[in-house]
């Protein structure tokens, strides 16, 4: 699994993450099953940034990491 996530990439997938935690344990604005999923993704995108490998990026090539010379 070769890394294909940039530091930019990995600081808005954990900010956008924080965002939802946010707005789903301190306010009402996404209750219910809405709420459950966005958490999920929100996770998933903790997660992709510890590893610096997101999946999807694999069938489409995105590589937003730094390119080697």
């Amino acid at each position: 699994m070769k890394s294909n996530m940039g530091t930019t990439d990995k600081i808005i997938r954990i900010a956008i993450a924080v965002l939802i935690a946010i707005l789903y344990f301190f306010t009402d604005l996404i209750p219910g099953t809405l709420g459950i999923v966005l958490l999920v993704l929100a996770a998933v995108f903790v997660l992709t940034s510890l590893i610096s490998f997101c999946p999807l990026y694999l069938p489409f090539g995105i590589n937003t990491g730094k390119k080697k010379e």
